[in-house]
């Protein structure tokens, strides 16, 4: 190399060293912030590359939203139960002079500091609350309540909450079953109260059957006796009407009917006299093809 080109060398090389520490890129995802011996000096850099003296420094941290979750959490109710819950938070960086100054950027400082501001939301809402009152409140509401809390004072980190949720909660095992129990009391209680009450109607219902039962076969009976008694008197009215037009037919259709229910019936008996009025019919019995004689 020749030594009238060395100097030229370090030149570009210096040049170029200056270029590499001065510039720097931006992505979308990204907050930039660039600070000048800790005094922030810029932080409205848009996606793209940017220039800076070599001395300054630039931090970046995401711009989306990022999710933390916490699980194993105690916190006591207002009767003194502790309660184990598992939450997650979901929040973004709004004000990233704020953020910075408060966490310096690093991002898992700042999760741990808004798990603290989350806890003391949730204990609060839950110091407020008995156990009881707390398992059979809407979630969102305690939620919500615990949300709003919770959101202003994590401004002053530089961030937005965008949710809060309660996962899960659970009791520690030596809490749990006396819950149980206590639990398991109260459902019988409800149970046998739901039982009497049951019989108690069932036992109402089958009387008012009963009864209504009782009434409609005693007038059924009543219709049936009166239907009947109708009809009987009917039939003597026809019979008497019948007998009065003719006698001997009639006394000669009624002697028939008799001997068709008494004569040659299986196991039969019958004490009468060869000459008595029963048989009348069958000794006046004329020639085939002829009538009766009528008397």
């Amino acid at each position: 190399m020749s030594s009238r080109l060395f100097p030229w060398f370090f030149v570009v090389a210096a040049l170029l060293i200056f270029v590499a520490f001065s510039l720097f890129s931006v992505n979308e995802t990204e907050f930039a912030i660039r600070t000048r011996f800790g005094e922030i000096i810029d932080t409205r850099y848009r996606p793209g590359l940017h220039l800076k003296w070599p001395w300054d420094r630039v931090t970046k941290f995401d711009r989306r939203v990022l999710s933390e979750s916490y699980t194993g959490e105690t916190f006591l109710t207002n009767d003194g139960r502790g309660l184990i819950v598992d939450f997650y938070v979901k929040w973004r960086v709004k004000d990233p002079s704020t953020y910075y100054t408060a966490v310096a950027g690093n991002e898992g400082l700042a999760a741990q500091r808004l798990a603290e501001i989350v806890k003391d939301g949730i204990k609060s809402v839950v110091a407020q609350r008995t156990l009881q009152q707390v398992v059979s409140a809407e979630r969102s509401a305690v939620t919500g309540q615990m949300f709003t809390q919770a959101s202003r004072n994590a401004g002053g980190l530089g961030v937005e909450l965008i949710d809060v949720r309660v996962q899960r909660i659970d009791l520690p095992d030596e809490v749990a079953a006396r819950v149980y129990e206590s639990m398991k009391q109260s459902f019988a209680r409800t149970a046998s109260r739901l039982r009497a009450e049951g019989q108690q109607e069932s036992a109402t219902i089958r009387s008012s059957a009963e009864r209504e039962r009782t009434v409609i076969l005693a007038n059924a009976e009543r219709d049936a006796l009166r239907t009947r008694g109708e009809g009987d008197a009917l039939a003597a009215q026809t019979y008497a009407r019948a007998y009065s037009k003719n006698p001997e037919f009639f006394s000669f259709y009624r002697s028939l009917q008799a001997y068709e229910r008494s004569i040659g019936k299986d196991g039969d008996l019958l004490v009468l006299t060869p000459d008595g009025e029963f048989f009348r019919y069958l000794r006046e019995s004329s020639p085939a093809g002829s009538a009766p004689k009528r008397r």
